[in-house]
């Protein structure tokens, strides 16, 4: 964390916890104008963001713009941890966050299970279609979630049990793939289809634009 004034001054309060480093707040006065062109360029999208910080990463870290930016983040960044020490709330968010990210990534590996989850491909081409095929696979485990849960909602008709139903849904995650024989045999014979789950389309968006 970093502070605007030196390290005794903020021990001699009597605080808790010292900032690491003091602020220059001169350099962001000083570039004050080029951080708020910067920043308005993104907002009216005359750039995009990945554009401008692609190209103000070519600088030299001496450039008088990446040193105002840079210091400019150290304000954001201590705010943002000393929110973080104070708000059990925004703490509770950013680890159900994490956790979600967390289990993307093991989603992604659950449906990229063979040669140990090792890409074989050498040519660019290969390797793109791959990864690719693997997504395609995890947007229908995942639309067939969306879709099921639908139909589970649809057939509820106690408005209650309907909010507990939602209550629920939102505190969970739509990624999930444990139903999903990822490694089974696939069968999609009519034999073994007249028993599956069948999702009448027209009939779930209208639940789901209601």
């Amino acid at each position: 964390m970093y502070g605007f004034e030196s390290l005794s001054f903020y021990k001699s309060k009597g605080y808790k916890i010292y900032p690491n480093k003091k602020i220059n707040s001169q350099v962001i006065q000083k570039h004050w104008d080029s951080i708020l062109r910067f920043a308005a360029t993104i907002n009216l999208k005359e750039a995009t963001a990945s554009q401008l910080f692609k190209r103000l990463s070519t600088y030299s870290r001496n450039h008088p713009l990446y040193r105002a930016l840079k210091q400019f983040g150290r304000i954001i960044k201590t705010i943002f941890l000393l929110q973080y020490i104070d708000d059990l709330e925004l703490r509770q968010m950013v680890e159900k966050q994490l956790n979600k990210v967390e289990n993307a990534n093991k989603f992604a590996k659950a449906v990229f299970f063979g040669s140990n989850q090792e890409s074989r491909y050498s040519e660019t081409e290969d390797q793109i279609l791959a990864v690719n095929c693997r997504v395609l696979i995890e947007n229908a485990v995942i639309c067939w979630n969306y879709l099921y849960l639908i139909k589970l909602f649809s057939e509820i008709k106690d408005s209650s049990k309907r909010k507990d139903f939602i209550k629920t849904v939102r505190n969970s995650s739509i990624v999930t793939w444990q139903h999903v024989n990822s490694q089974g045999e696939y069968d999609f014979s009519d034999e073994m289809l007249k028993n599956a789950i069948k999702f009448y389309l027209p009939e779930l968006l209208e639940v789901a634009v209601a």
